[in-house]
């Protein structure tokens, strides 16, 4: 039974699912739109991944707040192995999203628990054997997953894209049937087409006599017979073959596989361009570089989906600990500018030359290290302002320009006088 499946409402239990219009996977032109079908969709399938690999390699790190500052805390176990040896925290999060996005759902069943009570060991289940109900008189939820009910408290249930009054999130994959039977209708005409003599609307005049409709009947029936066999048809030269559509349909089709890529963008928030499909269309927008592309794509598509990630994972955790996604690595700067950044923030104390070298993977400068640096690039400021200090404090030949960090020209005291 599928999450997504309309049926007929209960006389005491009213299925969620049969509350969302459109659910099922209808059949749109040729083919049949399901979310396993759809995957055939190239720029679906992009689209998912994209996503899943970006919310699934982003660092986990857990923290708590002590006297207002947020400390990193080690991280329990099952931010490790969610799903127990097999399935560790990045396949865990991948397989999660790639079934949040595609069906706005993702289901697991608990079946262990830590001593504090909290889900140990998450097993997902593949989400077409999944389904919920909610009871009309209490509003209690029941699962049924892979043909056995289970309790709110056995299954661990992730959501997006709600609406008030549904249990459940809703599916893009169903409320895009049309655009992607649509392309998957054409892309099965290519093959009927190529591979098995599907021919366009066309038409056979005899341009020598007239023929009675058992003689075109003949003709058409030895037509059709040749073509179905992928043979060739043979005929005289008082017969006129012609395509009366073939072109034009063509250049409709290839126009509507064009454009339905950017439709299945908008369903499953990934813009056009970062799935590498290829649009002109006026008005588009144009970036300086890849972090101001990926900066506008954190904010404006996958940002949200962050926060919400953030926010289920938060329940696996004892309070105050709670769990951060950390979507730098998205904004990774190109090697000049970021060199650029961290000067000026160390110049502006707002970094340490320590975590900066941290930052490239290095350990803090040796005291051999820092010896080579000032006989090769001279005394740092702040040493030079160290000494100016003392200066200050001796005879007024001793005092230091605190502009220029050069003694004044005072005279020598034994000098003065003579």
């Amino acid at each position: 039974m599928s999450l997504f499946r309309r049926e007929k409402r209960h006389a005491t239990i009213a299925p969620a699912d049969q509350l969302i219009p459109g659910r099922s996977g209808g059949k749109r032109g040729a083919v049949q739109v399901t979310n396993d079908t759809a995957l055939r969709h190239s720029a679906v399938w992009a689209c998912l991944r994209l996503r899943a690999d970006l919310m699934s390699t982003f660092p986990v790190d857990t923290y708590r707040k002590v006297a207002g500052q947020q400390v990193e805390v080690p991280k329990p176990p099952v931010l490790v192995a969610p799903g127990g040896e097999r399935w560790d925290y990045v396949d865990w999060m991948y397989a999660s999203q790639f079934d949040l996005d595609r069906a706005g759902n993702t289901l697991g069943l608990i079946v262990e628990r830590n001593a504090l009570g909290l889900p140990a060991r998450i097993e997902l289940q593949p989400i077409e054997v999944c389904s919920v109900t909610q009871k009309r008189d209490t509003g209690a939820l029941v699962y049924r997953l892979d043909g056995r009910e289970y309790g709110p408290e056995q299954v661990w249930h992730e959501r997006q894209f709600v609406v008030a009054g549904l249990p459940v999130g809703l599916s893009p994959i169903a409320y895009a049937a049309w655009t992607i039977g649509e392309y998957l209708s054409i892309q099965q005409f290519a093959l009927d087409w190529f591979g098995g003599g599907g021919v366009p609307k066309a038409r056979m005049k005899n341009v020598a006599k007239t023929i009675d409709r058992n003689q075109a009947q003949q003709v058409k029936d030895v037509y059709q017979a040749s073509v179905a066999n992928g043979d060739l048809f043979v005929h005289g030269s008082d017969w006129e073959f012609s395509f009366l559509q073939a072109q034009n349909v063509g250049m409709e089709w290839i126009d509507g596989k064009r454009y339905g890529l950017a439709d299945i963008s908008r369903f499953l928030g990934a813009p056009v361009d970062l799935i590498e499909a290829a649009i002109s269309a006026p008005g588009s927008i144009t970036y300086q570089s890849a972090l101001q592309r990926n900066l506008q794509f954190l904010v404006m598509h996958l940002g949200p989906a962050v926060a919400r990630r953030e926010k289920n994972l938060n329940k696996l955790l004892p309070a105050p600990r709670f769990v951060k996604l950390n979507t730098n690595a998205l904004l990774r700067m190109d090697p000049q500018t970021q060199a650029k950044v961290i000067t000026e923030r160390i110049n502006n104390r707002t970094l340490a030359p320590s975590e900066a070298r941290a930052f490239y993977d290095k350990p803090p400068l040796t005291p051999e290290q820092e010896a080579e640096f000032d006989r090769l690039f001279g005394a740092p400021r702040s040493a030079m302002s160290e000494a100016a200090t003392r200066a200050t404090a001796g005879w007024p030949w001793e005092q230091v320009n605190p502009l220029s960090a050069a003694p004044y020209p005072y005279p020598d005291p034994s000098e003065v006088g003579q």
